[in-house]
């Protein structure tokens, strides 16, 4: 009896995993709008809405290259000392909660409702990805193009614009429509900090929500999906060209030579320091920072269930730990058999278009809204027998939902450059393929294992849109206290939020750093 193939039978539980979660609640949101007499009213109001959502993501995604480009220099041309742990430190802003950056920038003083706040934040978050996709492509050119022109003749000038600049083009796409499609999808940080004034689809969407005018919440989320679908398109023909696990560490770089490159690495790490760094180091500041002087009192205070809060900040860590624990460990099976499906299904037949499209599909969870995944799930599972309205399963399902492209994005590659002959040979020893998976494959894939869990945790541990959508007020997580904190008046309760903000920041920035440096000693096939 010839036996099935394997990879086919390790995609079910991913496929069904995606068709319930995304697939299922997005087809309800679609109904739900397209429904006959629904009382839709979409306004005249709506339009500035949605050329906001558009413009300011352009012009957000234009400021991160400017900033980020320079730095993808540095790391990929000149060595210096701290270059490694500056390059760990880096991707810690793109994995914090977006609350704990609202908070950072609402302790610098950035003045709230005006748009030059909201493009600076979204530089901050997305900076990681135009540095690290940039500089390892640019790590991996070597200096030979770069310096045959010089030798034919080319100053500085041309050898950037006619040789490197070309040869940079493709990752430099891949990073501009990845930074777009996070800053057109963008929510907590327009929430938090564009006031009452500045409004993405993805905000009108939940202020909807919270007038319980669902037709129009819905209608306004179909038409959202209508513009991500076209911008993944975009971003997925450039999908293999990034990854936040990069490594620049085998370029070619050279110590800084010149007061040229002197000035522009001191020019590039005070950038750096002003954009990244003084945000946290305000945050941490006003942590301590009480009316009296310096002190702990808003730390201490943690364990308290005080005011407008449903629970007491420590209760809520703690609830965040277990629910990002389990959405991590639904991640991480998730996603582990996705890869071994498609991995076993190209090791017989090769690259296929059903493995670039499955692979498609397992990213659509990073390009889809995190309102619009919460409101689907609510209209999806509203009915009996799987009314689980206020049912606290439904958050780490989204938050693994969110987190599997990561996952993925991590694993995939790692498990495409095992060595089939490996495999073989384990196979002519007599190994069965049971075995071959345990001694050969899961020790090559441990680390990667790792990292990918480390990053689904901190993702998990910071969801926001989602999770606002879906929590129960008596079970709140430790992002929607550190967001009510924040919207309530009085000096005690913005000490609090900087505490708490603080709090999360540290965590995360611990699990993504220990991730990082999990890469950094034996994961280098990581790498897409």
């Amino acid at each position: 009896m010839r036996r099935a193939p394997l990879g086919p039978l390790l995609l079910v539980i991913p496929a069904l995993f995606i068709g319930a979660l995304l697939v299922w609640p997005l087809a309800a949101v679609a109904e739900r709008a397209l429904r006959p007499g629904g009382g839709v009213d979409l306004d005249a109001s709506l339009v500035p809405v949605v050329w906001f959502t558009v413009w300011q993501a352009a012009a957000s995604t234009v400021l991160t290259l400017a900033v980020g480009l320079p730095a993808a220099w540095l790391f990929a041309r000149v060595s210096f000392r701290g270059r490694n742990v500056l390059w760990a430190a880096m991707v810690v802003p793109f994995v914090l909660p977006t609350v704990v950056v609202a908070t950072a920038f609402t302790g610098l003083g950035a003045p709230r409702g005006t748009v030059w706040t909201v493009l600076v934040a979204h530089a901050f978050f997305n900076y990681a990805v135009v540095v690290r996709v940039v500089g390892v492509a640019w790590a991996g050119l070597g200096r030979g193009p770069a310096e045959a022109a010089a030798v034919l003749g080319a100053n500085r000038l041309q050898v950037l614009r006619e040789v490197t600049l070309p040869m940079l083009a493709p990752s430099v796409l891949a990073a501009a429509s990845v930074v777009y499609l996070f800053c057109f999808t963008s929510f907590g940080v327009v929430l938090l900090l564009g006031g009452s004034r500045l409004r993405t689809i993805e905000v009108e969407v939940y202020e909807r929500l919270r007038l319980l005018d669902l037709g129009t919440a819905a209608t306004l989320a179909l038409g959202q999906l209508a513009l991500v679908g076209v911008l993944l398109v975009v971003a997925g023909r450039w999908s293999q060209r990034w990854s936040l696990t990069g490594d620049p560490s085998r370029s070619e770089a050279r110590p800084v030579s010149g007061w040229g490159q002197r000035l522009g690495m001191v020019a590039v790490l005070t950038s750096m320091g002003v954009l990244l760094g003084l945000p946290l180091a305000s945050l941490v500041w006003r942590s301590v920072r009480t009316g009296s002087g310096v002190g702990l009192q808003y730390w201490t205070s943690l364990g308290e269930q005080r005011g407008v809060l449903f629970a007491s900040p420590l209760q809520a860590l703690a609830n965040s730990l277990v629910m990002a624990s389990v959405a991590t460990g639904l991640a991480l099976v998730v996603g582990v058999l996705a890869v071994a499906g498609v991995v076993a299904i190209e090791r017989r037949r090769g690259r296929t278009r059903v493995t670039a499209s499955f692979d498609a599909v397992l990213m659509l969870p990073l390009g889809a809204s995190a309102v619009t995944v919460g409101l689907g799930l609510l209209l999806a599972f509203s009915t009996p027998p799987l009314d689980l309205r206020g049912s606290v399963v439904m958050i780490p399902l989204a938050q693994a939902l969110v987190a599997l492209p990561f996952v993925v994005r991590i694993m995939l590659p790692a498990a495409r450059a095992i060595d089939h002959r490996v495999r073989d040979a384990a196979a002519v020893l007599g190994a069965s393929p049971l075995r071959v998976v345990l001694e050969v494959d899961a020790p090559m894939l441990a680390r990667p294992m790792a990292v990918a869990a480390g990053f689904a945790f901190a993702v998990s541990m910071g969801e926001f849109g989602a999770t606002l959508v879906l929590a129960r007020p008596d079970l709140p997580t430790l992002p929607l206290t550190l967001a009510r904190l924040l919207g309530q008046p009085g000096a005690v309760n913005r000490g609090q939020a900087m505490a708490v903000a603080t709090l999360l920041m540290v965590v995360t920035a611990v699990v993504v750093l220990v991730a990082d440096r999990g890469r950094v000693d034996g994961g280098r096939n990581v790498d897409a």
